[in-house]
């Protein structure tokens, strides 16, 4: 059953229980993802490999400065060589570590900027075809300065926009990682109104 507007979607799982997997064989072991070949036996019986990348998670955290901007971090990113500006993320220290103290972690890092009250926004899947990544994402308030604890790899600036701003950017193409089109849009959405 489908609703629309703020009512809730229901959707029957029919076909799940037609898939079986049958194995799963580590390809790569890296710092940050395991690439695995899972061969998977498919509703009409057939017998198909398909990629499967494992994440241990990650955290990130829309910082609100007292004037409402968002405080966003500008950084290179390899995969697509050249900067970005993205809110403040990083990966889990491990599957058990708690998204919040990660987020955080990762605030004060990459920053400079502490917070005590940080308020769950939304939960990401980032690439649900071949990857289990979820990003938890927080909203961090009453900022207090601290210090900047780069990792000797990052390089980052920090700059304080508007939400008029990164919607524009957004909108032009210019900001184009989805946890934080997520971020911005649901944060505008929630305390923008």
């Amino acid at each position: 059953m489908r609703r629309q507007g703020s009512h809730i979607c229901y959707m029957e799982d029919k076909m799940a229980e037609e898939f079986k997997r049958i194995g799963r064989r580590l390809v790569y072991h890296g710092n940050i993802i395991d690439y695995y070949r899972d061969t998977i036996q498919v509703p009409n019986g057939n017998v198909v490999e398909w990629d499967f990348i494992g994440h241990k998670g990650a955290a990130a955290v829309v910082p609100v400065r007292e004037d409402g901007k968002l405080l966003m971090v500008r950084q290179w990113r390899n995969a697509l060589d050249r900067y970005t500006l993205e809110i403040p993320a990083g990966g889990l220290n491990g599957a058990d570590e708690p998204p919040v103290k990660a987020a955080a972690r990762e605030l004060e890092e990459e920053t400079g900027y502490r917070s005590h009250e940080l308020e769950h926004l939304i939960s990401l899947r980032t690439t649900v075809a071949f990857c289990n990544e979820k990003i938890e994402i927080y909203v961090a308030r009453n900022l207090e300065p601290a210090h900047q604890h780069l990792d000797e790899d990052e390089f980052i600036d920090v700059k304080a926009c508007t939400v008029e701003e990164l919607c524009a950017m957004i909108y032009a193409g210019q900001i184009e990682d989805g946890k934080t089109i997520a971020a911005i849009m649901s944060y505008k959405d929630k305390y923008c109104r």
